[in-house]
């Protein structure tokens, strides 16, 4: 996918406070499924190098786990694995993880099919630059945008019509994981405000609607410097 880089962006960042940290410790069981991509997230399907999971529908909380990097613990083995949410699993219980096929290999014979596990957020190491990806069919009258390779997970995101001096306008979550707005954000370029669920904001200035194109922000989340491991 062709990726929109060297716009003009003024970041700043900036911490308001917790807004919805988990930095403890899940248990649940795992079970594996042939993940194929167009999961729930709505993300494109990723590279070898990214192994993913469906959150239980609880902890998926209408997508605000989309995105997020967790680390599984086979309790039997305590063998790791490192994966990101890419999917819901709405049958499964609270705690429980659906790992892809090879993930669930990494900790476990498929045999064993449901696994006692132990999971948390982490830092998504891998992340690079975060992205902005505007839905198809967005326009200035239906806008819905959606933010990919983020470190820590997406709790809000609002925004302005960049140089109008407007307060920020929070948008709505939809659970396919966009930020939208029914009545359109206008005639761009737009500011946008991006808060981390340690309540870490980034603002991003000045995007342009492109559609069909991840858009490279040039920048990435802050990694939090509490006492909750998730720095990793």
């Amino acid at each position: 996918m062709k990726k929109i880089s060297n716009l003009l962006f003024i970041i700043s960042v900036s911490f308001c406070g917790s807004v919805f940290a988990d930095s403890s410790v899940h248990t649940g069981e795992g079970t594996f499924y042939g993940y194929g991509g167009g999961g729930n997230c709505s993300f494109p399907m990723p590279d070898d190098t990214i192994y993913t999971a469906a959150m239980n529908a609880t902890d998926y909380d209408g997508s605000a786990a989309c995105g997020a990097v967790i680390e599984v613990t086979n309790m039997n083995t305590n063998q790791t694995v490192t994966v990101r949410i890419d999917d819901q699993c709405p049958e499964c219980a609270k705690g429980d993880v659906d790992l892809d096929q090879d993930a669930f290999a990494e900790i476990s014979p498929l045999v064993a099919g449901r696994i006692p596990i132990s999971w948390k957020y982490v830092a998504n190491e891998q992340a690079g630059n975060m992205k902005l990806y505007f839905k198809e069919g967005s326009s200035q009258w239906w806008t819905a945008i959606q933010v990919r390779d983020h470190k820590y997970p997406i709790a809000a995101m609002s925004y302005r019509v960049s140089g109008s001096g407007n307060d920020y306008t929070q948008l709505e979550r939809k659970p396919y994981n966009y930020f939208v707005k029914n009545d359109g954000f206008g005639i761009g370029p737009y500011d946008f405000l991006i808060t981390d669920f340690w309540g870490q904001t980034v603002e991003v200035k000045s995007v342009s609607l492109i559609l069909n194109s991840e858009i490279d922000t040039a920048m990435q989340l802050p990694t939090h410097t509490g006492s909750n491991n998730l720095s990793h």
